[in-house]
């Protein structure tokens, strides 16, 4: 994932989104504006004029803790066997279509129709059979400490559950 810069303080808004998404970035502070306290480890700033060996370092830093702060996505297998982290599952052959298309997507989302027909590739099924199959991948999935979030009016996304908080 990619280091965002953002001028600060002209693009705070900019920084809200980027917070919200979980995206790395580096303020870059004009003047004598105040930096804001980061928010998370995945930020970080400079004040400019910086020489490009400041900012390399900030850059590489920042980009050295996406990589510990980012969880892996899951895997699966032909055999529909879903593996994250330590733990595994074995899903039956719906399910494991479903997971297919939520884990090639980990983190982000995946339409309702773009599953349905991940799911049913031959013909969609109806509203409710979705329903059912999304719930049941959601209890097999549960201890492996992933989680499908519905994101209203647009599908489901698929993500790691932080279970040390």
């Amino acid at each position: 994932m990619n280091v965002v810069l953002v001028r600060w303080p002209n693009e705070a808004e900019r920084r809200e989104r980027l917070i919200a998404e979980s995206r790395p970035r580096l303020l870059v502070v004009e003047g004598q504006a105040e930096p804001p306290v980061p928010a998370d480890c995945l930020e970080d700033w400079i004040r400019v004029p910086a020489s490009q060996t400041d900012l390399s370092v900030r850059l590489r830093g920042l980009s050295g803790r996406v990589g510990r702060h980012t969880p892996p996505a899951p895997s699966l297998d032909h055999d529909g066997v879903l593996r994250y982290g330590p733990h595994w599952t074995a899903l039956p052959p719906v399910e494991a279509r479903l997971a297919a298309a939520l884990v090639d997507r980990f983190g982000g989302v995946v339409s309702r129709d773009q599953l349905a027909r991940a799911g049913w590739p031959h013909g969609a099924p109806g509203r409710n059979a979705l329903d059912v199959h999304v719930l049941r991948l959601r209890r097999r999935i549960e201890p492996l400490a992933l989680v499908i979030r519905t994101v209203r009016s647009r599908g489901y996304a698929l993500e790691g559950v932080d279970r040390t908080a």
